[in-house]
């Protein structure tokens, strides 16, 4: 336990050499979640180290890119690499089950909402990489979604400076409004979805 705490520490101490690069290759390598990896990234804001509007542009692009690379290994390695090498990027197969019904039921207009679900967020990529999804609008659907995320945890870690490892308890009150609005959005996209739907069928 003692080695991984070491390594995880010479990790943040790389990203805290490197300023914005830190966050946006601790970002694109996920050893570390992506919460803490911003929360920290506040936390240089804090210090002095960097500032707000960079961290969160790094941060976007970083978290960005993690997802593309998802992307690519759904679109041409397919679900035997992803069940066999998925652990190495924390991505158990039944987060790809999950994502890939949720994509199949709503569409690549899920790529948003799902960004902010538990379990299905990181994995959601996969589906839209295994479909062919037009990588233009999961780009554009992507970054949408990972910009509030990062602006949430970059200034939560701003506020609390050296106590940046409470993330997870401060971020709790935050969390379940996210979902909330998130779970609606998703309601809102499936409803215009099937309207949309319907109309077609019934101008044929």
């Amino acid at each position: 336990m003692d080695h991984i705490s070491s390594i995880i520490n010479y990790l943040f101490e790389i990203i805290r050499s490197l300023g914005y690069f830190g966050i946006m290759l601790g970002l694109m390598v996920e050893v570390i979640p992506s919460e803490i990896v911003l929360a920290y990234g506040g936390f240089l804001v804090s210090s002095g180290h960097i500032n707000f509007v960079g961290a969160v542009a790094f941060g976007t692009i970083g978290g960005v890119l993690a997802q593309l690379f998802i992307y690519w290994i759904g679109r041409y390695g397919g679900r035997p690499v992803l069940d066999k090498y998925g652990k190495y990027i924390l991505i158990k197969r039944s987060h790809v089950d999950h994502a890939e019904a949720w994509f199949n039921k709503y569409g690549t207009g899920v790529i948003f909402t799902a960004r902010f679900i538990p379990v299905v967020r990181h994995a959601i990529s996969i589906p839209a990489g295994l479909a062919r999804m037009n990588v233009w609008r999961f780009i554009v659907l992507t970054t949408l979604a990972v910009i509030p995320w990062s602006v949430l945890f970059i200034y939560l870690g701003m506020l609390l400076g050296d106590k940046w490892e409470q993330i997870d308890e401060v971020a709790a009150p935050y969390i379940k409004p996210i979902l909330l609005v998130a779970l609606a959005l998703l309601i809102i996209y499936f409803v215009i979805k099937w309207i949309v739907s319907r109309n077609k069928k019934g101008s044929v």
